[in-house]
């Protein structure tokens, strides 16, 4: 049924459909026996929990960032079987993003090229939209130990799942490179109470100078300002500290990438996220001349799956496993999910998959774990 849609859907804008599919979902999810159905749909059974950074997760499939760039579709995700959702990427001030059209499908590859530019409506409004939607649908509470306040979605048939909510950082595009570690600690500043995890977002090729960001001394700089402030509010709150995660681009050089995996060893970084879009054209179907008229983006989908597991390997084995990944790049199958878990992912994240999978991907593949 979904591919029927699918063929439909993918006649129109890719991001006008985005937000057209999401807000009819939202709108239909207001109708108390859709909402049943859809639940009973796409539920995953509570048997495929897992745990890590003291937070349990209800299963191990997450949204990558991009999706949900403003937090206006928790309830709905969650609906869909989500284990959690990462939102943003969020930046201090409002941004319209790039020119469009910026989100393109490469039908015949399974992928997308997208260009967006960090559009989202700026930290202070996400910061109060996620904290009445903690207000209105959480409540705090015990939770390993801790007091963190926790989404309980009360369903139709009153079973309750939980979701776990990471926040997705960046730059305004207007901010100078010496100053980004400003920015970067604005947004977790302002999340810190409604996130439960936060990454740290310099790999995206869309914002111009971005991935020069990725240098051992600047990435130093602003990952070890996160920590402080994560001690702050630790000493002040007497909370246990977020986890702070790195998302690292795949077309990273290996000196490149010794570099990153020296830093997070040095300064005990909670996780990676491996790995953002790439720059890359190899191996796909699609013509030269459709490539220059779609023009500079990010790739993501299935021919991001062999390069970003060989790095997410090697990674896991230069430090023993010691440093959890999310794993993101390629993911459409139980078995694509197989494969990152192999190679040392502890947690993985769709995107492209969830558009040309559809609302079961989730379910599909902790079926098939």
């Amino acid at each position: 049924m979904y591919k029927m849609l699918r063929s439909l859907l993918f006649f129109f804008d890719a991001e006008q459909v985005h937000y057209f599919s999401m807000n009819a979902l939202k709108r239909i999810c207001h109708i108390s026996f859709v909402r049943k159905w859809i639940s009973n749909q796409f539920r995953v059974k509570d048997d495929h929990s897992f745990s890590v950074w003291s937070m349990k997760f209800p299963n191990r499939v997450g949204l990558g960032a991009g999706f949900d760039k403003n937090a206006l579709y928790l309830d709905e995700l969650s609906l869909l079987g989500f284990g959690f959702v990462e939102i943003g990427t969020v930046t201090p001030r409002p941004q319209k993003g790039n020119d469009k059209p910026r989100l393109f499908r490469l039908k015949k590859d399974k992928a997308l090229i997208n260009r967006m530019g960090f559009n989202n409506d700026g930290a202070d409004v996400i910061t109060g939209r996620l904290k009445q939607w903690r207000e209105v649908n959480g409540q705090l509470t015990k939770y390993n130990n801790y007091n963190i306040k926790i989404r309980q979605l009360t369903t139709f048939n009153f079973q309750l799942s939980t979701l776990i909510i990471g926040a997705n950082l960046g730059k305004n595009k207007d901010t100078p490179n010496e100053d980004a570690w400003k920015d970067y600690g604005y947004c977790f500043e302002k999340l810190y109470d409604y996130a439960d995890y936060f990454v740290v977002n310099v790999s995206s090729p869309n914002t111009a100078g971005l991935r020069e960001l990725q240098d051992k001394e600047a990435l130093r700089k602003i990952l070890v300002h996160l920590q402080s402030l994560n001690n702050i509010q630790h000493r002040t709150t007497n909370q246990i500290k977020k986890p702070i995660l790195l998302k690292i681009a795949p077309d990273l050089s290996l000196p490149q990438l010794d570099d990153v995996i020296s830093l997070a060893t040095e300064i005990h970084l909670d996780g990676l996220i491996v790995a953002n879009t790439t720059i890359s054209r190899e191996h796909l179907s699609i013509t030269k001349e459709r490539l220059d008229e779609i023009g500079a983006g990010g790739l993501s989908g299935k021919p991001l799956m062999k390069k970003s597991t060989e790095m997410l390997a090697y990674i896991a084995e230069k430090t023993n496993r010691n440093i959890p990944i999310i794993a993101s790049g390629g993911i459409f199958t139980a078995a694509d999910a197989v494969e990152k878990f192999k190679n040392g992912a502890s947690l993985i994240q769709v995107w492209t998959g969830f558009i040309y999978e559809g609302p079961a991907i989730v379910k599909n593949i902790c079926k098939g774990i």
